[in-house]
């Protein structure tokens, strides 16, 4: 027998490619549970499907940075001072670094990440958690189909509460743009480009290379780098990033500010014109702002 839930989550996250550097993603999980019925003539009960899973699949995915921990250019290690993990992702000329609380991190034992490496990373894990009725679970990952343009963005919100405060993790997201209240394809097509694998950092955030803490400073190369470190509730988070990939906002980078970024750049760029901007944060929600 076999029980299916589709759009069980969506896993928002952000992951190490050695083509694109740093890549929000934002994957929509199906999930289809093979086994015996229960004393409840169940599988397992929906319940325990929508909240138990999903809370393991958020827990070990979500709002994290994923790496690819057997690619070359992968290193990491720990830091004595602060229990901090140190990881560095060698692209020539493209490197990243980053010091961050551990759980901010998800290892996946591939030498790239993939839906296919990432699914079998989380299958291991919810296999232990599986009742003994249940003999096999499988994953399906996928992605929002978007007609229109779309970006991918990492960012990090140091005065959340929550997981959203992790430094790098990110969002597939589309973007529309109304113009004197029709559709502007051209513009939403050059936010996809100008927004395309970026990091959105606050200006606030950046300090200099000879501020960062010492395994940082052993560790990373300078040459061309923006450096961010904030504080938050869950430890101190580091990260350097290539100047290309980056774009400094002077203030914090929620899915309400960015929109707002948006419609007052696209106003800079027309100034007779009335803008309307619905900025998306990964799968189905996000912010309308005007300019």
């Amino acid at each position: 027998m076999q029980l299916f839930v589709n759009d069980l989550t969506v896993m928002d996250f952000s992951y190490l490619c050695p083509e694109r550097g740093m890549v929000g993603e934002s994957w929509i999980v199906d999930v289809i549970l093979h086994g015996s019925l229960n004393e409840e003539s169940m599988v397992l009960d929906f319940g325990k499907v929508k909240k138990e899973l999903k809370y393991l699949i958020d827990e070990y995915v979500d709002h994290k940075l994923v790496i690819p921990a057997e690619h070359a250019y992968t290193e990491s290690k720990t830091d004595p001072l602060n229990d901090n993990v140190v990881v560095s992702f060698n692209r020539p000329g493209h490197e990243i670094y980053l010091s961050c609380p551990a759980e901010s991190f998800a290892f996946v034992y591939a030498d790239e990440v993939t839906m296919t490496s990432v699914s079998g990373y989380l299958r291991d894990v919810l296999a232990i958690h599986l009742p003994d009725n249940v003999n096999n679970i499988e994953l399906i990952l996928r992605t929002e189909q978007i007609p229109t343009p779309f970006y991918h963005y990492t960012h990090g919100l140091k005065k959340h509460d929550g997981n959203c405060q992790r430094i790098a993790h990110g969002h597939r997201s589309k973007i529309t743009v109304m113009r004197n209240g029709e559709n502007a394809a051209q513009q939403e097509a050059y936010w996809a480009q100008r927004w395309r694998d970026i990091y959105i950092g606050t200006s606030s955030d950046v300090i200099p290379f000879s501020q960062l803490s010492e395994m940082i400073q052993a560790t990373a190369n300078s040459n061309e780098k923006v450096c961010f470190s904030y504080e938050a509730s869950q430890g101190k988070f580091e990260l350097v990033m290539p100047e290309t990939a980056c774009e400094l906002i002077d203030t914090d980078s929620t899915v309400e500010c960015l929109a707002q970024y948006i419609a007052d750049e696209q106003k800079s760029m027309m100034p007779d014109d009335e803008i309307q901007i619905f900025a998306y944060e990964g799968v189905g929600k996000g912010a309308i702002a005007y300019a």
